[in-house]
């Protein structure tokens, strides 16, 4: 039972109740006073941040989130493959690129897609938590983290949604929610396939513009110096985004200026009436001409959009109107001047359409201008190599994705994280790339065909979000879905068809890594259908520990057990129990535990409660999949220990118990390992999958207790072998 003294409740002995119920169902009130202890800063509200902050980070962003969409005019005219283009032909893809900015980025992302965050975070996985935060997806797959009847408690799981049909089936169908997971799990595998797809297309881009002017440079050459570039980007990661970006945004900043200017010099030179090509009438009248050849332009012109979805998934680097800001102030009208630039140049000089970009820009500034391009193009393989860091972030922190190291790069702002691991694959993959393709076409349909998909996934994420949580009116709904389909659509039937000419990369890496990732939750969810059948109910564990002497022939000083299990008692404590056969003082079992929520409060970071045995307690340290959990070893500690006195607070001999186990015995951390074993009654495929894949990963990966900082002097391991 619990007895309230206070503001507190206070967890009382359970012998009749399993663990899950002792602390699912009580939390463990915090005073203010004490939350200095936690180590955790509060979350600044996005829409606090004063004008000049959100002027700075607009301007920062340019060298993060803009580098590869201001980049675009490099390569996507180039791409363009079209005998004889006349000035028809020109106008009608002109139009096609400026509407397809005009919706996609301004009407879909900057208007719409951007309002879907989940507390200032963008991305594939935000729409996620935004959809668990409001919808009760009892039977998702995409999170290993069981919920508990305390979560209902927690802010950011507050919610006033409309009921819907919608909401209904996505709560009761497993179908649903199972295609919900595939869709969400593919946008987190494109976006690593454009992480790794936008440096190689916008460094090649940008350093193939030398042979315009010299003959003595090969293709071998570009190569070599676009390899040599690429390292320097990868290798320049590790300093973080705002070092990266006050670097690169001066160099945005100069490049977006200077092709509006070019282009602005190419329109009054050229073709000063190039701007009717905001006229949609062109778009109709190059599909009237030649319906097929205009359908296979889609592939080329939807280059234009790439890293546009940066917008979205490097929003938790910045702020929502700090994007927005950029955008409509400065790049959107920097590139309609540029592409209007181009294309005015090419009516005039249809030939140069493969150099299009070089071609257009006057002889006196070629050099500083290819200086500038390459330094951009440095620039562009910015934005989604940033955003690979923060969705692979997001993926581990909700279970999907084995652990790697994270380091938050800001302590201002907290989406910031760099992970080496990410960026030395993603690396290994762009360099595979420019080297086996050599800066041909196939790298730009391999671009195109990754950032469509992605786009498509966002719109059908979005189109679930005003569905079940937005209850948008049926028509808006429509118009959206038959507006952004269609569009995207297009493209990507386009983009299908030139699968044997390079567009199949951005679907290999996917599957490589959709791959890793099934891997991984296929070997947790075995390991936690394991745990769960063998869990020790509260009598077990009474017996258990009773055979082990009563609390005052205990060894002195407090024993922390780490474990994954959230629910109940693991069997690797009676293994470690019968193992070791005598127990410290007091013994507390704690699992870490991220929620799919952007931040835990500081007051809801802890669940503690005393359980059956005295002496032994069960600790729930909860994070979001955005909060820093850097908590120190000491510090720790400190708090449980306070916490275990409020918890025995009407039991003065339990807090001497606890003062003296601190005081003479010191801490203990035991880490719980399992090795998990396939039977060999198993298939094939389970056991390749559990005995090689999960192994393997859960071998390389990092514990989960790596974020406490505990001393090895303190850490004492424990391995059980789990034969499933």
């Amino acid at each position: 039972m619990a007895n309230t003294v206070g503001d507190r409740q206070i967890v009382e002995d359970r012998t009749d109740v399993d663990v899950e119920q002792a602390v699912g169902t009580k939390k463990v009130e915090k005073r203010l006073s004490f939350l200095d202890l936690y180590k955790v800063r509060p979350i600044k509200p996005r829409k606090d941040y004063p004008i000049s902050e959100t002027l700075l980070l607009a301007y920062q962003s340019l060298g993060i989130v803009y580098g590869d969409l201001g980049t675009s005019p490099l390569y996507t005219f180039p791409a363009v493959r079209l005998p004889n283009p006349r000035e028809d032909d020109i106008l009608g893809i002109l139009s096609i690129i400026l509407w397809s900015l005009t919706l996609i980025c301004v009407v879909k992302y900057v208007c719409i897609v951007l309002r879907a965050d989940d507390h200032g975070e963008g991305g594939t996985f935000a729409i996620y938590s935004l959809l668990s935060r409001h919808l009760n997806l009892r039977n998702n797959k995409i999170s290993q983290t069981s919920r508990l009847d305390s979560d209902a408690n927690l802010r950011y799981y507050s919610s006033s949604v409309f009921q819907t049909k919608a909401k209904k089936l996505l709560e009761e169908s497993k179908t649903a929610q199972s295609v919900l997971t595939f869709i969400v799990l593919l946008g987190i595998c494109m976006v690593i396939g454009d992480g790794a797809l936008t440096p190689a297309i916008s460094v090649l881009s940008a350093v193939q513009g030398i042979q315009l002017r010299t003959t003595k440079i090969h293709q071998g050459h570009v190569v070599i110096m676009s390899v040599i570039i690429l390292l320097f980007v990868f290798l320049f990661q590790r300093m973080g985004t705002t070092k990266v970006s006050f670097t690169f945004s001066p160099i945005m900043f100069t490049w977006l200026l200077c092709t509006a200017g070019i282009g602005v010099f190419n329109i009054i030179k050229h073709y000063p009436a190039i701007l009717k090509a905001v006229s949609p009438h062109y778009i109709v009248k190059l599909f009237l001409k030649d319906p097929k050849t205009a359908w296979k332009l889609l592939g080329s012109t939807a280059l234009c959009l790439t890293g546009a979805e940066a917008m979205f998934a490097d929003l938790g680097h910045f702020n929502k109107r700090s994007i927005q800001v950029a955008f409509i102030g400065f790049v959107y009208p920097a590139l309609v001047l540029t592409y209007s630039g181009e294309a005015a140049y090419l009516i005039k000089n249809p030939q140069d359409m493969s150099t299009a970009f070089y071609s257009a820009v006057p002889k006196p500034i070629f050099w500083p201008v290819f200086i500038i391009a390459t330094l951009a193009a440095v620039v562009g393989s910015q934005c989604l190599i940033s955003a690979s860091f923060s969705i692979i972030k997001q993926a581990m922190a909700l279970g999907c994705f084995p652990r790697v190291t994270m380091i938050h790069t800001s302590d201002k702002y907290e989406g910031q994280v760099y992970s080496p691991e990410v960026n030395y694959f993603v690396m290994v993959i762009c360099l595979l790339i420019v080297i086996c393709f050599k800066g041909g076409a196939e790298i730009g349909n391999a671009y195109g065909a990754a950032v469509i998909l992605v786009m498509l996934i966002t719109t059908w994420l979005m189109l679930v979000v005003m569905i079940a949580i937005w209850d948008t009116h049926f028509l808006l709904i429509l118009l959206f879905l038959g507006v952004f389909f269609m569009v995207e659509g297009a493209y990507m039937t386009s983009l299908l068809n030139k699968i044997p000419q390079g567009a199949w990369v951005p679907f290999a890496i996917s599957f490589f890594v959709l791959f890793i990732i099934y891997s991984w939750r296929y070997g947790r969810r075995k390991k936690s259908e394991y745990e769960a059948k063998r869990k020790l109910s509260l009598d077990e564990l009474t017996e258990l520990i009773s055979q082990t002497g009563d609390q005052a022939t205990r060894v002195p000083g407090i024993c922390f057990f780490c474990t994954d299990l959230v629910n109940g008692v693991p069997p690797i404590i009676r293994h470690y129990v019968q193992l070791l056969g005598s127990l410290r003082q007091v013994m507390v079992i704690v699992t870490v535990r991220t929620l799919p929520v952007k931040s835990v409060l500081p007051t809801e970071r802890f669940l503690v409660a005393r359980l059956g045995p005295k002496g032994v307690y069960r600790c729930l340290v909860q994070y979001g999949y955005k909060d820093e959990p850097n908590m120190e070893g000491e510090d720790f500690v400190q708090v449980v220990v306070e916490l275990l006195k409020e918890v025995e607070m009407e039991r003065a001999e339990e807090i001497a118990v606890i003062e003296s186990a601190l005081n003479n015995g010191g801490v203990m951390f035991v880490m719980g390992r399992t090795i998990l074993k396939c039977k060999e009654t198993n298939s094939w495929l389970c056991r390749f999958a559990i005995d090689c894949l999960y192994r393997f990963l859960q071998k390389n990966c990092r514990p989960t207790m790596a974020s406490l900082r505990v001393p090895p002097s303190k850490m004492l391991q424990v391995g059980m072998l789990y034969e499933i």
